[in-house]
């Protein structure tokens, strides 16, 4: 069944919708930086990272459909946001994790009541046996990035961030299955062509990368990065059609730049983040600006025993 790509329309009812549900999430300029670079703070996002804004736009837009209960995929973050919508919403909550999950994810999820099921190492693993559940026991799926609500959902990032800091030229966004990244590129494309948009994976998981240079959607055998909730094999249909037309380019960053921004957003900006949320600074931070770039700062749920390795290196 072919599924109708969202435009600004669907972002915008996307932002009526989850309105009261997620927060309005800051735009900083840390001191410490020798350029104008901006932080979109979805670190500071309920339950620490960007996801509920996805969670809440596609189960809020399928409530009929979910009323027997929902089940997604995730390695932590997208699972901690299902797990919290199904709460609020009074659902019953399944989320298949993987195998090696950082424990502070693992434990959020479980506190806010869903069942987990731990299944693997790969976003592919955790997808096939969630979808499997899903018919098995009778519960609604939450895709974690290739679904038009969930990016719709994401994409109220993009249009704070026009809001927010309307000079921007440039914006830095992580990517994993592309769920952010086409959201915001859906939103600020329509609103402001001019925006560059910036794509950035980790060296060792950069599917769309790949696919981009191949001018194709590319699976990649292996993907190995500290960045836990960006190791995606392969962009998700909806999220390639819509970044391989809208994004201006894809860039990688090494481990040590990715644990490196870590610590500098820990020491000098006071800014607790994890891996993946580090990456879109890692790459700004290595291409200063005139013009104002702002960074996403996509989640802020570190494992607790390699942010402390940052403070003795």
């Amino acid at each position: 069944m072919e599924r109708a790509l969202p435009g600004l329309p669907e972002v915008q009812d996307a932002a009526r919708r989850i309105e009261g549900w997620v927060a309005r999430t800051p735009v900083v300029r840390p001191w410490a930086a020798e350029f104008p670079l901006f932080l979109k703070l979805e670190s500071l996002q309920v339950t620490g990272s960007f996801k509920p804004r996805g969670a809440f736009n596609h189960i809020l837009g399928n409530l009929e459909a979910c009323a027997g209960g929902v089940i997604t995929a995730s390695s932590g973050n997208h699972g901690q946001a299902v797990a919290y919508a199904a709460q609020k919403l009074g659902l019953r909550c399944v989320v298949v994790v993987p195998e090696d999950i950082v424990p502070a994810k693992l434990h959020a999820t479980e506190r806010l009541g869903a069942e987990v099921v731990r299944c693997g190492h790969t976003t592919a693993e955790r997808i096939g046996l969630a979808r499997r559940l899903a018919e098995e026991r009778g519960l609604h799926y939450v895709p974690p990035f290739d679904d038009p609500h969930v990016i719709a959902g994401q994409g109220t990032i993009g249009l704070e961030i026009l809001d927010q800091c309307p000079e921007v030229g440039t914006i830095y966004v992580p990517c994993g299955g592309g769920g952010l990244i086409s959201g915001i590129a859906v939103a600020t494309k329509a609103l402001n062509p001019g925006v560059r948009l910036v794509g950035v994976e980790p060296s060792g998981s950069a599917c769309f990368l790949a696919s981009w240079q191949a001018g194709r959607r590319v699976r990649l055998d292996r993907v190995e990065t500290v960045a836990d909730g960006l190791r995606a094999q392969e962009p998700g249909e909806l999220p390639w059609e819509i970044a391989s037309r809208l994004v201006d380019t894809f860039t990688t960053v090494t481990e040590p730049e990715i644990l490196s921004a870590m610590r500098w957003l820990l020491v000098e900006a006071k800014i607790v983040v994890e891996p993946s949320g580090a990456v879109s600074v890692a790459a700004a931070l290595r291409n200063p600006s005139r013009s104002p770039s702002v960074a996403v700062v996509s989640g802020g749920n570190p494992d607790l025993t390699l942010l402390a390795s940052l403070l003795n290196p």
